[in-house]
C-alpha cells in the first residue's frame, strides 16, 4: 500500500517538473559566486531596486538580490518550487515570491530589472513582453539575460556568460 503511494506522489511531482519544463525553461540552479559578481560588475543592485526573476525556482537568485539590499519578487511556475522559496523566505520581507506565468501577467510598478535564466527559444517572447511591460511603466527596464542573448537587441553589458540589456518604451 505504501509502496503504491509513494509511487504515485512521485508520479504527480515528475508530471509537475515536466510540465513547467514543457511551458517554461526547466529548472536549473544559478550559483551563487557568479550572481555575487554579476550584481556588483554587470548589473549594480541597491537598495532601490525591486528585481524580478523569471522562473525563481530555489530562490538563488532571490537570495542574492536581497543580500545586495534590493527588494526581490520570484515568479514561478512549479508549484513546489513556489512552495520551497515561501518557507525559506518567510522570515525575509524583502522577497515574495508568487505562482504565476510571465506571460499573462504585468510586473509591479516599482520593477526595475527583470532577471531570467531562459531558453534560447523564448528569448525573444521575453524580449518582447519586457519591452511592453517598459512601455506600460513609461521608462525603461533592464533585463539580465543568463547564457541567452536577445535577438535584436544589443547588450549594454556582458559579463562571463551573462548579458545587460537597457529595453527602453517605444516613442510614439
Amino acid at each position: 500500500m505504501l509502496w503504491e503511494i509513494l509511487k504515485w506522489v512521485g508520479l504527480v511531482i515528475v508530471v509537475i517538473f515536466a510540465g513547467t519544463a514543457l511551458t517554461g525553461a526547466p529548472f536549473v540552479p544559478s550559483r551563487r559566486k557568479e550572481l555575487d559578481i554579476i550584481f556588483k560588475k554587470l548589473y549594480k543592485l541597491n537598495k532601490n531596486d525591486l528585481l524580478v526573476d523569471l522562473g525563481s525556482g530555489d530562490g538563488k537568485v532571490l537570495k542574492a538580490a536581497s543580500d545586495f539590499g534590493a527588494r526581490a519578487l520570484g515568479i514561478e511556475l512549479n508549484p513546489f518550487l513556489v512552495l520551497f522559496s515561501k518557507v525559506r523566505f518567510i522570515s525575509n520581507p524583502r522577497v515574495k515570491v508568487r505562482m504565476n506565468d510571465f506571460f499573462r501577467s504585468d510586473l509591479p510598478t516599482e520593477t526595475t530589472a527583470v532577471y531570467v535564466f531562459g531558453d534560447g527559444r523564448d528569448m525573444k517572447r521575453i524580449a518582447k513582453k519586457v519591452e511592453e511591460q517598459a512601455q506600460k511603466l513609461k521608462r525603461p527596464l533592464f533585463l539580465v539575460s543568463h547564457a541567452f542573448e536577445v535577438p535584436r537587441y544589443k547588450p549594454e553589458k556582458t559579463c562571463r556568460a551573462y548579458f545587460l540589456y537597457k529595453i527602453e518604451p517605444k516613442s510614439k
